[in-house]
């Protein structure tokens, strides 16, 4: 088999856990970075769930891809799966990334699905905000997690000025 890419958005970018070749930034057409997955396990519980981030529809995403050898793809896909597929809130997809100064390739993504009960809807940021405070769960605050992933994006040279929205209304 090819080498094959992942297109990450949040945790993947700077926490992959699977080995990669090469890493580049990518945008992703059609989908957008959000805070729209109730969160009840790791930055929530049932009774007051946070939220963490699912690629939605609708604008561009800004992330990286990693180039994985054909060699890996069995081990990292099943890596991947366990991570990401844990309550079937993301839907595993191939869609098409333009890489940073290079051409579209085929990418591995996790998209939210809109039908699952953890799926929160398109939230301002004023909402979001109010939802993530004050939340927390066995990963720890909801808040840590929302400005700990703006700082992480800023460090890759990466602006979401939505989700820094948030993150200042927190704070």
């Amino acid at each position: 088999m090819d080498n094959f890419w992942v297109f990450g958005y949040g945790s993947l970018m700077w926490r992959p856990g699977f080995a990669h070749v090469e890493t580049r930034k990518a945008r992703l057409y059609g989908y957008r970075r959000a805070l729209c997955v109730k969160s009840h396990i790791h930055r929530g519980t049932p009774q007051r769930p946070g939220l963490v981030l699912g690629l939605d529809r609708g604008g561009s995403c800004l992330g990286l891809a990693f180039s994985v050898p054909g060699a890996l793809s069995a081990e990292v896909l099943a890596y991947l799966r366990e991570r990401e597929l844990v309550t079937n809130v993301y839907l595993e997809r191939r869609l098409p990334v333009r890489l940073e100064g290079g051409p579209v390739v085929e990418a591995l993504a996790y998209v939210v699905d809109r039908t699952h009960f953890q799926y929160a809807g398109k939230l301002d940021a004023a909402s979001a905000a109010q939802r993530v405070s004050g939340a927390t769960g066995r990963s720890g605050p909801n808040e840590e997690y929302v400005i700990n992933t703006v700082q992480h994006l800023r460090a890759l040279g990466i602006r979401d000025p939505w989700l820094e929205e948030v993150a200042e209304l927190i704070a």
